[in-house]
């Protein structure tokens, strides 16, 4: 698998951004899962209305397609706010933050996607924007250059990460308040499936809810794609309804498996097996093997393996465990 195929793999294409905004919850009752952040959320929501302040500023932090996104845009409609999208890598240089910055009104929200990936130049911009809600920019140089102070408007930011351990420690403590995402259980999961299936008018019973759920590796934007593709093999093979039968076979056919491995997890364990005896091995020999991008073994592939229990991270590299060996029928050698 390529790494475009492996992106797309959990990147939305432009039809399927917009039906999945249609997927995605409104206000905090309607987030199913990640019950300790959102109950903590509600009170920091609550208390900042009553006060008449705009929300401390927040960390969403976790593996993609866990719903850092959706709920930017609960809070955003909690705090009856205008939100502002962005990511990272859009924001190239520091007048691309100060022009973003300047437009937001009070009480506004900024949500800034894959946080870690903002340049050091721009994110020295952020610190005074996030604590005074000052910026003082620079424009000339040598002996005309001059200081130009921006005051903005009180406004919150949200930055969301897949990889917190990347962001610099001066920006990770300006945020007040920090939420971890983990992966979402099979009985969360079969309720947005049950939701989502109401929203796209699609009749599927609860047995098939809870294979799909399985199949999700823990995450509602994999949950709601299986769920599409299961309905489209039903109005094609089928008859339209989606049962236990049809749904077995559309995830057979799109090559995901029991435990939700597709070809690109059962390609790593299969290269960390056979190729590097099991391991240890580092990250980048095991994506030279694949052809893969090694970010992409990281943000996609590793952290739900991780979570199931099938590899280690150890200090001299990755390492199989018994469960691998078992889910592709490989015998350990002695």
């Amino acid at each position: 698998m390529s790494e475009d195929k492996a992106v797309n793999y959990w990147n939305e294409n432009e039809d399927e951004r917009i039906i999945n905004l249609s997927l995605r919850p409104t206000k905090l009752d309607d987030f199913i899962g990640q019950g300790n952040v959102i109950s903590s959320l509600k009170i920091a929501i609550e208390a900042a209305k009553k006060r008449e302040e705009p929300l401390e500023h927040v960390l969403l932090s976790g593996p993609p397609g866990l719903g850092k996104t959706s709920l930017a845009y609960c809070i955003a409609k909690e705090m009856g706010a205008k939100l502002t999208t962005t990511s990272g890598p859009a924001i190239e240089r520091a007048g691309d933050l100060v022009g973003i910055l300047t437009n937001l009104e009070c009480g506004d929200i900024l949500f800034i996607d894959e946080i870690h990936r903002i340049s050091r130049v721009v994110e020295e911009f952020i610190y005074p924007a996030m604590e005074n809600f000052q910026i003082d920019f620079v424009i000339d140089k040598g002996p005309y250059a001059k200081s130009v102070k921006f005051n903005l408007q009180p406004f919150t930011l949200i930055g969301a990460t897949t990889r917190k351990g990347l962001l610099s420690a001066p920006l990770r403590g300006r945020f007040g308040l920090f939420y971890d995402f983990d992966f979402y259980t099979p009985e969360d999961l079969s309720h947005v499936v049950a939701r989502s299936a109401q929203l796209l008018a699609i009749e599927v019973d609860k047995e098939s809810c809870l294979e799909i759920a399985a199949r999700s590796r823990g995450t509602p934007r994999l949950c709601n794609r299986l769920l599409k593709r299961v309905r489209d093999y039903a109005q094609v093979v089928g008859e339209g309804k989606i049962d236990t039968n049809i749904t077995h076979k559309a995830l057979e056919a799109v090559g995901v498996d029991t435990q939700g491995f597709d070809d690109l997890d059962r390609k790593y364990l299969y290269s960390l097996i056979t190729l590097h005896g099991g391991g240890p091995a580092g990250i980048e020999a095991i994506a030279a093997s694949l052809g893969e991008d090694k970010g992409t073994l990281e943000d996609v592939v590793e952290p739900y393996l991780l979570k199931k229990g099938f590899i280690m991270r150890t200090p001299r590299g990755r390492v199989a465990n018994e469960s691998s060996y078992n889910h592709l029928n490989i015998s350990r050698k002695s």
